[in-house]
């Protein structure tokens, strides 16, 4: 069975990859899908999975990802909308949004969204940790100021990222569904 992940992303692809092995063959597809405004993820990627599956026409199925970091102290906020934030107000910035919050407990937040023509299914992925000053030189986005067991994602390897990553985690659950699903 084929899969086509829809993102601009190698990386996220390759990720994908190796969690279905075995499953299914994943394609990397580039599709700009309309991003409908939520604070929903599941809604924001399964409106794009349909879109996407729609629009590229095909049989195989397409699979879609949301992620956002949820800050507690901020009501969850930015969530849905990390990556604008990140591009408008900046890592560093939110670091010192938090700064000197008591609670600064936060995590990343992944939804894959899963349509084949009859229906989208959604698959959850989380991963828990700390909001900290800004450390690190790998990684990207908010990766520098989330600490998770002392180090900040940016301190990590690729592989010890990708051994706690909240995709990760989410493309386990769809893998487990989808081979059960067949």
């Amino acid at each position: 069975m084929g899969i086509r992940f829809v993102t601009g992303n190698e990386g996220k692809a390759r990720e994908a990859d190796a969690y279905l092995e075995g499953v299914a063959d994943v394609e990397q597809v580039a599709y700009d899908y309309t991003e409908v405004q939520s604070d929903s993820l599941e809604e924001i990627a399964g409106h794009g999975a349909q879109e996407a599956y729609e629009a590229l026409e095909g049989a195989d199925p397409v699979l879609v990802d949301d992620a956002g970091l949820f800050v507690d102290a901020l009501g969850g906020f930015p969530g849905p909308y990390s990556a604008y934030v990140e591009d408008t107000v900046g890592v560093e910035r939110l670091w010192r949004l938090v700064e000197a919050e008591d609670n600064r407990r936060a995590h990343f937040r992944t939804v894959l969204a899963y349509a084949d023509g009859e229906r989208v299914e959604t698959f959850d992925g989380s991963v828990g940790g700390t909001i900290v000053a800004p450390r690190g030189e790998g990684g990207f986005g908010y990766d520098p100021i989330f600490e998770y067991n002392g180090q900040t994602m940016a301190e990590m390897s690729t592989e010890e990222k990708n051994a706690i990553s909240h995709r990760g985690r989410a493309l386990a659950t769809f893998a487990e569904w989808l081979a059960d699903a067949e």
